[in-house]
C-alpha cells in the first residue's frame, strides 16, 4: 500500500495551515494536542529520519522482520503529579503501559544495588506497548483520528528557512539542501534545535544558521532573543552500543535478573557505560543496548554510524576506521562490565550529537512568537521534564494551549 507521506509532491509547492519541522516526541505531541483542543487545520510533519520517534523511535530492519530495538530511550518517566493530557490518552488506547522490568544499578567493584536516582528511572515509569515508537505512532494515531489533514513527510531534510512578510503577516518557505521548496506554512513549529543551533556550521559544514538568518531577516526582538537562547543550549552527545544475539549466546543475557543496568559514576568513569538495556525478542533472540557515559560521547563527537541520519542526509562524512574502534571498545567494556559473552553478535552503532540538552534552556516566554507566525516545542524548553521525554509531551501541550487562538 502507498503510503500518504510517499506520494511525489505536487507541482507548484504545497501550502499548509501549519509545518512542523521534526517528527519527535514534542512533534507528534503538537499534532495530537492541536486535534485534542479542536483546531483542524492542516498540518505537514517534515522528519529526517525514516519514521517517527527520534530519540524514542524503535529500529527496524527491512531483511529481518523479527527484529526490534530501542535504540534510544528504553522507557519515559513522568514526575509531576499531574502528567501530561496525552499520557492518559496513550495508556487508555493500550498504546503505552507502565513499565515492569527491573533496574537495577552497578558500581566499580561490579556491586550490584537498587536503582539510581539518574533522572531518567523515578517517578512513574512508561514504555511504549510493543516498543518505544507506539509512544509517537500513538500519538500520530490520536491526531489522526480527531480528522483534519495530516500529511508526514519521513526521509525529509529541511535545511533552508525562508520567511515572507505580507499585509496577511509572516509565512513560511521550507527548503530542501538544494534550495528547492518542500512546503509553505503560514505557521512554523520547529520541535528541534538543529535548525537554530550553530552545530550544523561546526558539523555539516554549513555556511549559516537557518533560524539565525531568518530572525536577523524578520528583525523580530522575541524570535532574536529566542534564537540566541536555542543556539547557546550545550548538549550531551551519546553513543549506543546496538548487539543483536542469536539464541545460543542470548540466553545467558535473557536469564539476568535486570532488565535496565545504570552505572554509577565510578563505573562510568571505569568503563564508559552509563546503561546497559536487554530486550529479549519473540524468537529467542536478544539485543544488548549499551549507552557510553557523557566522557566517552564527548571523546567521540566526530564519529558517526554509517547508518546514520547524519551521514546519509546531513551530509556528516563517517570514518570506517573510527567507528569501528569506537564499536570495539564498547564491546570490550561491555563485555567486561558483564562478564557475558557476545559471540555471534551483530553490531552497529547508534550515535546522536545533541542526546541530552544541558540548562538552561529556551524560556518558556519564547515558546512563541506570534509577529513572526514562529513556535518552539521540546525537551530543550526550560522547566519542568527539561531534557525528558515529560518535558517534551508538556511543551508540546503548553504550546498548543496558546497556539490554537493564533491559528
Amino acid at each position: 500500500m502507498v503510503m500518504p507521506w510517499s506520494l511525489p509532491l505536487a507541482s507548484p509547492t504545497p501550502r499548509v495551515d501549519l509545518a512542523i519541522v521534526g517528527a519527535g516526541v514534542s512533534g507528534c505531541a503538537l499534532a495530537a494536542s492541536l486535534r485534542q483542543r479542536g483546531w483542524w487545520g492542516s498540518i505537514d510533519l517534515l522528519e529526517i529520519g525514516r519514521g517517527p520517534g527520534g530519540r524514542a523511535a524503535t529500529r527496524t530492519s527491512r531483511q529481518d522482520d523479527g527484529l526490534r530495538i530501542n535504540h534510544g530511550a528504553p522507557l519515559f518517566n513522568i514526575r509531576a503529579q499531574t502528567p501530561p493530557a496525552l499520557v492518559k490518552a496513550l495508556a487508555q488506547r493500550g498504546l503505552i503501559r507502565p513499565f515492569s522490568g527491573s533496574i537495577q544499578s552497578l558500581d566499580a567493584q561490579r556491586r550490584l544495588g537498587p536503582a539510581i536516582a539518574d533522572g531518567f528511572s523515578d517517578g512513574s515509569l512508561w514504555q511504549g506497548a510493543g516498543g518505544m515508537d507506539r509512544l509517537c505512532g500513538g500519538l500520530l494515531d490520536l491526531a489522526a483520528e480527531q480528522g483534519g489533514a495530516l500529511n508526514r513527510r519521513f526521509g525529509t531534510l529541511v535545511r533552508h528557512l525562508r520567511p515572507e512578510r505580507s499585509k496577511a503577516g509572516v509565512s513560511w518557505t521550507l527548503q530542501d539542501a538544494s534550495g528547492a521548496s518542500v512546503v509553505e506554512a503560514r505557521w512554523l513549529v520547529l520541535s528541534g534545535t538543529l535548525l537554530a543551533h550553530p552545530r550544523g556550521r561546526q558539523v555539516f559544514g554549513w555556511t549559516e544558521i537557518p533560524l539565525e538568518q531568518a530572525a536577523q531577516q524578520l528583525a523580530d526582538p522575541q524570535l532574536s532573543a529566542a534564537q540566541a537562547q536555542l543556539a547557546s543550549i550545550d548538549a550531551q552527545a551519546s553513543c549506543n552500543l546496538l548487539a543483536t544475539l542469536p539464541q545460543e549466546s542470548a540466553q545467558a543475557w535473557r536469564a539476568l535478573h535486570w532488565d535496565l543496568l545504570q552505572c554509577s559514576p565510578t563505573a562510568q568513569e571505569r568503563w564508559g557505560l552509563r546503561r546497559i538495556g536487554v530486550q529479549p525478542l519473540a524468537d529467542g533472540r536478544c539485543v544488548v543496548v549499551a549507552e557510553s557515559s557523557p566522557a566517552f560521547s564527548a571523546a567521540h563527537l566526530d564519529v558517526y554510524g554509517s547508518r546514520s541520519s547524519a551521514a546519509q542526509l546531513l551530509g556528516a562524512t563517517p570514518e570506517p576506521t573510527a567507528e569501528a574502534q569506537v564499536l570495539d571498545a564498547l564491546r570490550e567494556a561491555l563485555i567486561d562490565l558483564t562478564g557475558l559473552s557476545l559471540t555471534g553478535a551483530q553490531t552497529q552503532l547508534m550515535r546522536w550529537g545533541a542526546a541530552f540538552p544541558i540548562d538552561p534552556g529556551l524560556d518558556p516566554n519564547h515558546r512563541l512568537c506570534p509577529a513572526s507566525a514562529i513556535g518552539f516545542c521540546g525537551d530543550s524548553l526550560a522547566g519542568d521534564g527539561f531534557g525528558r521525554i515529560e518535558g517534551a509531551l508538556s511543551s508540546a501541550e503548553a504550546l498548543a494551549e496558546v497556539l490554537v487562538p493564533q491559528l
